[in-house]
């Protein structure tokens, strides 16, 4: 839309030449996901910045203040470790997430405290190990 609106044309009718014409011309043919109903969350309620929340979530950015998405990430981390297939990957996981806390901790964000402290590694593998033993006798998985 290179084109300013001619006076005298109300917006509608200037839209809808300026559309009719990118038809024409094949602008609007080959988009991908072309003739396919936009993706809709059947089980939530309809929220009108669907489309804001999820560039967001695909571009990165947190809703949450940092402190508060970095507490989230640490717990998920957390139990990303106990639950780990190996050791050496529960270790990496929680020296990665003990590396961003105590960046945090060094230069505090805006917003409220983040509120935690790194993990003790050692004492986070200890627990994996207990609860693999819990499982492999057949026991329930209890909190870390």
């Amino acid at each position: 839309m290179t084109e300013r609106k001619p006076p005298g044309v109300s917006f509608e009718s200037w839209i809808d030449h300026q559309i009719r014409e990118a038809e024409e011309r094949g602008e609007f043919s080959g988009l991908s996901g072309a003739g396919k109903p936009l993706p809709s969350e059947v089980e939530q309620p309809y929220d009108e910045l669907w489309w804001i929340k999820r560039k967001m979530a695909r571009e990165g950015f947190s809703v949450l203040p940092p402190a508060l998405a970095l507490r989230k990430e640490a717990e998920d981390a957390l139990e990303a470790a106990l639950d780990c297939p190996s050791e050496y990957r529960a270790r990496r996981i929680i020296e990665k997430v003990n590396t961003k806390i105590g960046d945090m901790l060094l230069r505090p964000p805006p917003g409220p405290p983040l509120g935690k402290k790194p993990y003790d590694v050692e004492d986070v593998l200890r627990q994996r190990r207990e609860r693999l033993e819990r499982r492999e006798r057949g026991e329930g998985v209890g909190g870390a």
